[in-house]
This record gives C-alpha cells, sequence and structure tokens, in this order.
C-alpha cells in the first residue's frame, strides 16, 4: 500500500514538472497561436520571378493551412485584424544527384525563396517579418518514375505555406 502511494505521488511530481503555463518552460496546455487574433487577410504575394503562376498557388496553399492548423479566419478586405503581404523572389530548379554512367540527372529539387510580412492592421505592429525565407522539395524525372516538374512545385508551395503558418504560429 505505501509502495503504491509513493508510486502515485512520484507520478504527480513528474507532471506537475513537465506542464507549466508557460510553453518556453516545458509542457504546456496553453493554445500555440496568438489568441488575439481572430482574423487573417492573405494578399497574393508579388511574383519577382518568370515562373507565373506561383503566388496564385502560394495564397490559396496559405489560406488552406490557415484553415487546417489555426482557429483564425481568413476575410478579404480592410476588416481583417491582420495582414500578410510578400513576395515569390526565386523559384529555381536543382540538381540534387545524377547518374553516374550516363550523366543525365536523377532527380531534382525546386527551390522556393519568399519574402513576407505579417502585420497588425489596428496598431500597425510587425507581428512577424521574414527575408529570403526558402523551402525546397524534390522530384525525379527519370523514365521509370517520370515525376514531372509540376509535382515538385507543387510540393514545394505546400511545404512553403506550412513554414509560413508555423512561423505565424510562433510568434506566441
Amino acid at each position: 500500500m505505501r509502495r503504491a502511494f509513493l508510486i502515485i505521488l512520484v507520478a504527480a511530481c513528474g507532471l506537475c514538472q513537465s506542464c507549466a503555463s508557460d510553453p518556453t518552460v516545458g509542457y504546456a496546455f496553453n493554445a500555440d497561436y496568438d489568441q488575439s487574433v481572430r482574423t487573417v487577410a492573405v494578399e497574393v504575394f508579388d511574383n519577382r520571378t518568370f515562373r507565373h503562376g506561383v503566388e496564385d498557388d502560394l495564397a490559396e496553399a496559405i489560406i488552406r493551412e490557415i484553415h487546417r492548423s489555426t482557429p483564425w479566419k481568413v476575410s478579404l478586405g480592410e476588416d481583417a485584424d491582420t495582414a500578410l503581404t510578400g513576395a515569390v523572389t526565386g523559384v529555381r530548379n536543382r540538381k540534387v544527384s545524377t547518374n553516374r554512367q550516363s550523366g543525365l540527372v536523377q532527380e531534382q529539387a525546386v527551390e522556393l525563396t519568399v519574402s513576407f510580412e505579417w502585420k497588425d492592421r489596428t496598431t500597425g505592429e510587425i507581428l512577424v517579418s521574414r527575408r529570403r525565407f526558402s523551402s525546397m522539395e524534390t522530384f525525379v524525372p527519370v523514365p521509370d518514375v517520370r515525376e514531372r516538374i509540376e509535382m515538385g512545385e507543387r510540393a514545394v508551395v505546400q511545404e512553403m505555406a506550412e513554414r509560413i503558418v508555423r512561423e505565424l504560429r510562433s510568434t506566441w
């Protein structure tokens, strides 16, 4: 009986130490997003590259990711609490690996680079600002697999949207 009581006491102490109201100290049951934000206006990023359409795909992916992983609502126009703006500054293909015998590219990557700001519209405060923020995703164009470049582009846009929304959530 005494041994069971000690085990329960030690377990309870361990749980109390692992939970904290401040998430930087330990585990927390608080939300991992800014609770003062209710709405976000997601503007289509400027596109400073020759790869047209990536800015529209990125805006759609960011909106889907906000809906999927936060309680925030995406709002159009000036009535939103905050605004996300930015620019696509680079889209490039990179060779990842080549076939040793033929010298042909076996695996390629699409690298997407953006700069963005998330601003509180009521105070004018910049909540998050990132420059030269990049993501890279690979695809395999070899004849056996035949993944098209569009597959790499879709994957890098989705990865970038997830990373941007993670950055927005990290302001807490």
